[in-house]
Formats: structure tokens, sequence, C-alpha cells
């Protein structure tokens, strides 16, 4: 199928998934749906043996469509939204994220989702969520895994970015380069991945998987979705801060 804000092309076993909703590659529940089916798509293609993921233009993507967490429409985007996750997890191929630009909120959880990731090193990653009054589902579960429980909370409850090269420096990616050497550094990573046996390969995956019980990450990130939606989008906070975002105004907070 085609896609409208998803690119999607197969190259010498490589399939490029390129976010391609200009200007930031905000995230809406429809291209979150062509996202999941890239993935899968890629995943049973016997053609393919890595995926690398990109943004169009300069940004990787700021994050999830704002609009789209309102109670009316909240449902249907955090289904898509998990289901990307879900999607990438069922792929036994390696995935790296070629971070060419700002990874916010949505954005760095695809990140950091992915099995590896490179990041230009002017980039700005973080999950600015807390800001505006809620949290990152996906992030709570895996971000502790990659950079220690206590750098975890400190980035999730303050919203506080870093660069791509702090990024590196943290574990938070594999590492940063200048951004004019980017797609040169994804690309000799790839060259490492496809001299190696694509049978292996998707075992060798399997077992990292199974060792780090994704099993577990998706569960963990259904009782947080579960949170998320029963207990934080019921607070007047949470709307209220959502609000003042698409309405570019300081929230006024309640505490309730």
């Amino acid at each position: 199928m085609s896609y409208k804000d998803v690119l999607y092309e197969v190259k010498d076993g490589v399939a490029w998934i390129t976010l391609n909703r200009p200007p930031l590659n905000v995230m809406n529940t429809e291209m979150l749906l062509e996202l999941a089916d890239a993935f899968r798509k890629a995943g049973s293609d016997e053609a393919v043996s890595v995926i690398v993921v990109t943004g169009a233009g300069k940004a990787f993507s700021a994050g999830a469509d704002v609009a789209d967490h309102m109670p009316d429409k909240l449902d249907a985007f955090i289904k898509a939204f998990n289901g990307v996750f879900y999607a990438m997890w069922e792929v036994d191929k390696p995935i790296i994220a070629a971070v060419n630009g700002h990874a916010l909120g949505g954005g760095c959880e695809l990140m950091i989702a992915c099995d590896m990731a490179i990041a230009a090193a002017e980039a700005q990653i973080g999950q600015p969520e807390i800001v505006v009054g809620v949290y990152p589902p996906v992030a709570i579960p895996i971000m502790p895994q990659l950079i220690g429980r206590m750098k975890a909370f400190e980035l999730i409850l303050t919203g506080d970015r870093v660069s791509g090269e702090e990024a590196a420096k943290i574990g938070l990616v594999n590492r940063a380069v200048p951004s004019d050497k980017l797609m040169e550094a994804v690309n000799e990573l790839v060259a490492k991945l496809k001299d190696k046996s694509p049978a292996v390969l998707r075992i060798t995956k399997k077992a990292l998987m199974k060792a780090i019980d994704i099993v577990a990450t998706r569960k963990a990130v259904e009782e947080v979705t579960k949170i998320y939606v029963e207990e934080l989008m019921k607070t007047e906070d949470a709307v209220e801060g959502l609000k003042a975002f698409m309405e570019k105004r300081k929230p006024t907070w309640k505490g309730r």
C-alpha cells in the first residue's frame, strides 16, 4: 500500500521508513497507523535484513499530535500509538533510528524503542510531556533500562532535553555524530549488520528480546497506559495542560 505521511523504500536489503509530515513530523493517529503497517511490512519482507527509521527534513519527530490527545480522540490515538511499538517488537530484524533532528515526546519514545540509534550531535532529545500535564507511557518502562532509574526520573519528571551528544554519553543513543555525517555513520552500522547471516541476526535478536523480557515491557506499557487513560486524563490539570499548549498560553494548574 502507499502511505500519506510515511515514506517506505527497500534498497539493497534495507527498509527505509521515513516519517514525512513536515515540518516536524508530528505523529497523528493516521500517521501512526501507517507507521505500524510499515514495520509489519518490513518485518514480513524476506528481502529485508535491516530496518532504518528516520525523519524527513530537519526533525526526526517532535512528538505526538496534542490535538489527538483530547478525551474525545484519546482511545483511538492510544490504540494507534501503542500499536506502533507492538509492531516493532514483533519484528525479528535489527531496527536502527537515524535521529536527524529533534526527537521529542513520542519521537523520543519511537527512538528508544528501536534496537540501536545514531543521532545528530545537535539534535534535541527528551520527554517534555510533563510540561503539558501528561507523561510518556512508553518511555516510562523503557528509559530506566537504558540510562538508569535516577536519570530517567530526572528527564521524565522535569521534561528537560539533552543534545544528541549528551544522549550518547548517558546511553540514550549508541553514538552521536555531526549532522552532515549522520547517514554515513548509519550506513556504516548497516553494513556491519548486513555482513552477518540474516538468519543468525534474526535468531540472535530473538534471544536478546527474550533476555530483556520484551513481553514484560509490553505488559508494563499496557499497565502504564491504563493509568494514563483512567487516572491521568480524568484530572483537570491534564486537560488544561493540553488545551494551554494548543492555545499557546501558560497553563493554570489546579492540582486536581
